[in-house]
């Protein structure tokens, strides 16, 4: 029988570091050196911070294309080369040259490469295949509903599955302690949904909504926590919202900035992305693309890592 949460609520006043990013997102911890590393979707650049050294130790890599999400590959130091979304698919990103490689694309599903689209979130599973959304591009006017989630398996990658149609913008893809349930979010449509997934086949089944979210802003990113709460970051509303894993709100972390993208567990700590606020005022549009941190009292799940056939 579940135990009824009550209500928490934390403040953050100051962020941790502030580079101004027009659309930060994806945080990643790399535990092996305890590093941050998160990306700038909009500038197209991948920063990374060194949580023993700081906040003046951040580096930056820039781009020529949106880079979306980030992810360690199985048997490959992460510290020279790692999985990056890019526009048109999957690609490795060599920290050391600044170069990437495409390595499957989105046209293996649909037949073509189309430029009105790029990737959007995405996480590898406990098979080590990555699911991944993608949606309308910047240029392309309003975001349509042709955007989808892709699931791409390192072994078969031109076998790439596409799992959920007429999306506009699919957000984090996650799963719950037990890999017994695959979550992902809607985010113009303010809404969470979920799959049963098998851990023996990595099949799902059994498509559902778990959380409506009421309120003038947009469910964004997302983690789990080792209790199988999801923290949710809400872009519009100043908050990351706790939800239990029956799907109620249950605590919040209130920020000083409207826009906040996403988050991420590093011991009990959670780094929160945020993206500009070009159309505020006052410290919401000063602290617009910060990243910030704050004590939550709890620990998340570890990512899996992507598998790539040799």
């Amino acid at each position: 029988m579940a135990v009824e949460q009550s209500f928490q609520e934390w403040t953050v006043d100051e962020p941790y570091l502030n580079l101004h990013c027009k659309l930060g997102e994806g945080p990643y911890y790399e535990e092996a050196i305890n590093s941050l590393r998160f990306v700038d979707i909009i500038q197209k650049r991948i920063h990374t911070v060194s949580l023993t050294e700081g906040p003046e130790s951040v580096h930056t890599i820039q781009l020529d294309t949106p880079v979306t999400v980030t992810a360690d590959v199985d048997g490959i130091d992460p510290q020279h080369k790692i999985l990056i979304g890019a526009k048109y698919g999957l690609a490795l990103l060599d920290r050391e040259t600044e170069k990437y490689e495409y390595i499957t694309k989105f046209a293996v599903v649909d037949g073509k490469e189309n430029d009105r689209l790029r990737s959007n979130d995405g996480a590898a599973d406990v098979h080590g295949r990555f699911w991944m959304g993608c949606m309308t591009d910047f240029g392309y006017g309003d975001v349509q509903p042709e955007g989808g989630i892709y699931l791409f398996d390192g072994k078969q990658l031109s076998k790439a599955e596409k799992i959920v149609s007429d999306l506009s913008i699919p957000n984090t893809i996650s799963f719950s302690p037990d890999d017994s349930i695959l979550y992902y979010t809607h985010s113009s449509a303010r809404t969470i949904h979920a799959y049963d997934y098998s851990p023996s086949d990595g099949s799902v089944s059994n498509h559902r909504l778990f959380y409506r979210h009421e309120g003038p802003g947009e469910p964004d990113g997302h983690r789990i926590d080792k209790d199988g709460n999801m923290w949710h970051a809400v872009y519009g509303e100043n908050r990351v919202i706790k939800i239990s894993p029956e799907g109620k709100l249950v605590g919040q972390i209130n920020l000083p900035t409207k826009n906040i993208t996403c988050c991420e567990f590093v011991g009990t700590a959670l780094y929160i992305t945020t993206a500009n606020d070009d159309s505020g005022e006052g410290r919401s549009k000063e602290l617009g693309g910060a990243l910030f941190r704050v004590d939550v009292g709890t620990t998340g799940l570890k990512p899996y890592k992507f598998k790539l056939a040799a």
